[in-house]
């Protein structure tokens, strides 16, 4: 076996959602893997978007000749996936020295106390982030995004307390069991990745949201800059991309265009330009570069088309759905087919009662992804049979898949949806 499988079956094997540490914890292990070295570091909180928003921002800033660290969550096919270098993963000799780095760190910080050495274990995404910081401390990019994993108060990335700006995307209700069940809960949880002397970029979910985040701001006396659907306008839809034009804080409208067939990327591509306005200044962005990054930008799994007229998209909860959908409804099809499976934490009874209103599939089937908090596919089936609508059940993901593939007209779309799990498994099978 070898040291990079050794590696990855250990990070493995170490609960995903175990019991969290408190961030006193990660900081002193943070303390032990990095030192800043001049890198600015970047913040992402957020319900919808946020994976989307951290490449929109390192192709923008790729794109101005910046170099970028970027760590994100979850992996779809390689846990590499999770930590970059402008777009390129970490290596697998790489991930087994930062792997080491962080075990020798535990070690350090317990100082021999076996007990202590087990209660400072870090999770499963704990570890990952440590790993992370460690890796760009070597490597100095001038920027790190950070996206947060769950919430952003209590997160193990919000250890990090020199932050050049905290952005935060879309709000949805998610994760309730942990962040709250309203929306100003939730948004006063995603607030704690606020910090003193970074200024907040944040999308207008509602007026409640909205307050949420500027009261928090003004307490930390910080820039808040709101993002809205006033900001864009929609301009055109050639198929397989988008063009609209984006109001700049110091340009007139700048008219971009994104290669991709989603909707909703327009705003994730708007509240990135928004914060690397803010966080540059003043003619450090040209509107030429802003265009470049924007058309350059790609993240696997939202609206990506895999095989002709193939799409996969991490729809996968009640806000993503919507959005989703409405994508969809926008691609000239008449007939389309869809793959569906959702994890147990999600509210997929919402889910199955908007793709069933949708009335957009001629055909939909339903599996349940590897995954021990994955819905089972009798349970979904009865999910959409309360609504009127039947579906086709399937032993597995790779079965669906290439029955979907093999009833497939040329120009019929296929789209795989409703949990990320789901996506990665089919681009496993690829």
């Amino acid at each position: 076996m070898s040291a990079y499988t050794e590696a990855e079956n250990y990070i493995l094997n170490i609960p995903k959602f175990g019991e969290k540490h408190t961030l006193q914890d990660t900081k002193r292990l943070l303390c032990r893997v990095f030192e800043k070295r001049g890198s600015r570091i970047l913040h992402v909180a957020g319900t919808n978007g946020k994976g989307s928003v951290c490449a929109y921002l390192r192709a923008v800033l790729m794109a101005a000749g910046y170099r970028v660290g970027l760590f994100t969550s979850p992996h779809l096919v390689s846990m590499r996936e999770r930590i970059c270098m402008d777009n390129e993963m970490i290596p697998e000799e790489d991930f087994v020295s930062a792997y080491e780095k962080v075990r020798a760190a535990i070690k350090e910080e317990a100082a021999g106390d076996l007990w202590e050495e087990a209660r400072l274990h870090p999770s499963f995404f704990e570890f990952l982030y440590l790993m992370a910081m460690f890796w760009f401390a070597g490597k100095e990019p001038d920027f790190i995004i950070l996206e947060t994993g769950l919430g952003g108060r209590l997160d193990a990335t919000n250890s990090v307390s020199d932050k050049e700006a905290a952005i935060i995307t879309h709000m949805g209700l998610d994760h309730t069991a942990y962040l709250g069940n309203t929306l100003p809960r939730i948004a006063a949880e995603k607030a704690g990745i606020m910090k003193e002397g970074a200024p907040v970029i944040y999308w207008e979910t509602d007026a409640q949201v909205s307050a949420v985040l500027a009261k928090n701001a003004k307490k930390l006396q910080i820039p808040a800059f709101s993002v809205s659907k006033k900001d864009y306008i929609f301009l055109k839809f050639n198929h397989k991309s988008i063009d609209f034009s984006y109001q700049s804080l110091y340009y007139d409208s700048i008219r971009l265009r994104l290669n991709t067939r989603a909707f909703y990327q327009m705003e994730n591509a708007v509240i990135s330009l928004r914060a690397l306005e803010v966080v540059l200044g003043e003619g450090k962005l040209s509107a030429e570069v802003m265009q470049r990054g924007i058309a350059e930008a790609f993240w696997a799994g939202r609206m990506e088309e895999i095989l002709p007229e193939v799409y996969v998209d991490g729809a996968h909860n009640g806000d993503g759905i919507r959005a989703f959908l409405e994508t969809v409804a926008k691609d000239g099809f008449a007939k389309r087919r869809l793959l569906f499976g959702v994890m147990q934490d999600k509210d997929y009874r919402f889910m199955t009662e908007e793709i069933a209103a949708s009335n957009l599939f001629a055909d939909i089937f339903v599996v349940c992804p590897r995954n021990t908090r994955a819905v089972e596919t009798g349970i979904l089936e009865d999910a959409f049979d309360d609504t009127g609508c039947k579906v086709t059940c399937c032993e597995s993901a790779e079965e669906a898949f290439r029955t979907l593939l093999s009833q497939k007209k040329d120009k019929e779309p296929v789209y795989i949806a409703g949990s990320l799990y789901l996506v990665g498994e089919i681009k496993e099978l690829l």
